[in-house]
């Protein structure tokens, strides 16, 4: 019986979850200039007006430019961090974690205040490198968690015989720890990447006209005037938001 009602439970959470995101995605394939249903005829004509725009293609590409830029510098800077961590040279360790994961709990806008007032500072307002720097303060957390799960499994005594056979620290980093890891880095960079290419209210603080992304043309658009477009932009990032978290699935479970 608690079986039977632990699926139900789990059915009816999903159902939570979903339901929304099933309620949108079909108007994607409207015919009709209008958000709602029913649907007369099917189309694939706004799915060709993201390609047509030249808004929603700039918004698109803007979003992997700075996805992608975001994405390798939270790796760097989120790897380095969790490697820190792991080893007994910081003090109080738990505290210094604690900070590194401050932003996934700060309300985006004061964190979009803080960055906006900073990157004025420096001269990187409205930049891609100040877009890129903000969606990094965001991503480094998801990669430090994940790399540091990673370490978690690894085995020191491996390092340790490599290190007894001769192996210099770097090279027992290249060829033994980062390895080993290589799956908790590819997850955090697949969190990053989508959380990146998520991101809308510290886009609209830092970010300039020239560096308008997906989800804040989104955003505009449904201010502006709600058409079938939104749909279908949004139903490309949940597609890509779904392939990216099959492939971080793929990793965790694939054998070292």
């Amino acid at each position: 019986m608690l079986r039977v009602f632990q699926a139900l439970f789990a059915t009816l959470m999903m159902a939570f979850l979903i339901l929304p995101i099933v309620a949108i995605l079909p108007l994607a394939f409207t015919d009709s200039i209008f958000l709602n249903y029913p649907i007369d005829a099917y189309s694939l004509r706004w799915f060709e007006e993201l390609g047509r725009s030249a808004q929603w293609s700039a918004s698109i590409v803007n979003s992997l430019i700075i996805g992608s830029g975001a994405t390798a510098l939270s790796v760097v800077l989120g790897t380095l961090a969790a490697l820190a961590l792991r080893g007994s040279a910081i003090p109080f360790p738990d505290v210094v974690r604690t900070i590194f994961l401050l932003p996934m709990v700060v309300p985006a806008v004061v964190l979009g205040v803080g960055l906006q007032i900073s990157l004025a500072r420096i001269g990187l307002s409205s930049t891609y490198l100040g877009v890129i720097v903000s969606h990094t303060v965001l991503c480094v957390p998801f990669v430090i968690v994940s790399v540091s799960t990673a370490l978690q499994g690894i085995d020191r005594t491996t390092e340790r015989a490599a290190a007894s056979l001769g192996a210099s620290p770097a090279t027992v980093f290249r060829r033994v720890t980062l390895p080993l890891a290589m799956p908790g880095v590819v997850t955090g960079a697949v969190f990053a990447f989508a959380t990146s290419l998520d991101e809308v209210v510290l886009t609209l603080f830092v970010a300039g006209p020239n560096q308008r992304t997906l989800a804040r043309q989104m955003f505009s658009s449904i201010r502006e005037n709600i058409s079938p477009a939104v749909a279908a932009a949004a139903l490309l990032l949940i597609v890509g938001t779904l392939l990216l978290a099959g492939l971080a699935a793929f990793l965790r479970r694939r054998p070292a």
